[in-house]
């Protein structure tokens, strides 16, 4: 693939509160060190970019690792107000970053991933149906509180831009987007464009005295590879719990639960309502998407 001709990099996002964006050429994490500013009193809108993290993470402490300058890794920092925004809902943030994301691949690549929930962009192909979605960015969220409150969020993502080819052990489950578009992707002007989208939606979730996650939540349905399918959910015994606040990890499975993905609540959570005609709400947890017929996963 032919490596892009990035545009002239830029330190603040007019029209945002992205005032202060710093570029790094190699980082340990970007969320990490976001964190620690964030700790030590850093504002609202500072943003970190790098060519290279080399202790990047992804849920679960997973790692997240990429060649030099062919991933667009880039983390933000929100003070969110806490009558919109309590704990409960941080969430929320996480679809509003991977909606401006989704928007400004399209934009600037014509590639449209659609929302693994809770935390991953993929994208399919037409001429492979049946064929697992290829991720090409995870999201993760972390948080700082104080009585109850969201003190500071930080919102980090890893999307890939410039991978000169897949590496056959990932091209079943992996792309980037110059591979799916066949062309160079600008990923300064990607990042300039996913900072404006988030700031629209993250300026109608905080608005008024609750904020508005009515309008995200619609888009997120829309935009969504998750919903409507045959799910397995892998996950922790205390993320699973049914309406009346049961728990439910002492079902024969205790690790998992299988079922259709039918719906986001209030609080972005998933919703799956398992062959028993149960409506499970997950807070937390790894989605496995399952074929509709044979119940194999597709990734």
């Amino acid at each position: 693939m032919p490596e892009a001709d990035d545009s002239e990099r830029f330190d603040a996002v007019g029209g945002t509160r992205f005032s202060d964006v710093e570029w790094y050429a190699e980082i340990g994490s970007t969320n990490t060190e976001l964190l620690e500013r964030a700790r030590s009193g850093a504002p609202e809108g500072l943003v970190m970019i790098a060519d290279l993290q080399t202790a990047g993470r992804g849920r679960r402490g997973r790692r997240w690792t990429a060649p030099p300058g062919t991933s667009l890794m880039m983390s933000v920092l929100l003070r969110p107000p806490h009558a919109a925004l309590p704990p409960s809902r941080a969430s929320l943030v996480t679809l509003a970053l991977a909606l401006a994301a989704a928007d400004a691949c399209d934009e600037t690549s014509g590639v449209r991933p659609r929302l693994k929930w809770p935390n991953d962009l993929v994208v399919s192909r037409a001429d492979e149906p049946g064929q697992p979605d290829r991720k090409v960015a995870g999201i993760l969220a972390e948080s700082i509180t104080g009585g109850g409150r969201l003190e500071a969020l930080v919102v980090g993502m890893g999307l890939n831009t410039g991978w000169p080819e897949v590496p056959p052990e990932l091209a079943a489950i992996a792309t980037s987007l110059n591979v799916e578009s066949g062309a160079p992707v600008d990923r300064t002007l990607l990042a300039r464009r996913v900072l404006e989208g988030f700031e629209r939606r993250y300026v109608r979730l905080c608005g008024g005295d609750g904020g508005d996650g009515a309008a995200l939540l619609d888009e997120a349905r829309r935009c969504s590879a998750t919903l409507g399918r045959r799910v397995r959910i892998e996950f922790d015994a205390a993320a699973l719990r049914a309406p009346n606040g049961r728990d439910t990890a002492g079902r024969a499975d205790a690790n998992a639960l299988e079922g259709v993905a039918t719906d986001l609540d209030a609080d972005g959570r998933l919703l799956v309502t398992d062959l028993h005609g149960v409506v499970h709400t997950v807070a937390v947890g790894d989605v496995v998407h399952l074929r509709a017929a044979t119940g194999d996963a597709v990734k």
